[in-house]
């Protein structure tokens, strides 16, 4: 399980590489910063049960920023 964390911080640093070659600034630091907490977690060994539940804590925690965000603050 430890190894899926660092998968998802290579793919949260290719995602913020593009996001650099796009011009998007914001959301490439918001993917870089991604990809070292998801590196740092895949090193720290912990259980399974615990990657789970911060995997799902995470998975909360941006569906409901990208829901508020994308309801409250952008334009129609």
């Amino acid at each position: 399980m430890s190894r899926m964390f660092r998968v998802l911080g290579f793919w949260a640093l290719v995602i913020g590489m593009m996001a650099i070659a796009g011009g998007m600034i914001p959301m490439a630091l918001i993917f870089f910063f991604q990809a070292a907490v998801f590196v740092l977690l895949g090193y720290m060994n912990l259980s399974e049960r615990t990657y789970i539940l911060m995997f799902w804590g995470y998975m909360i925690l941006s569906f409901t920023g990208f829901t508020y965000w994308s309801f409250f603050k952008m334009d129609i």
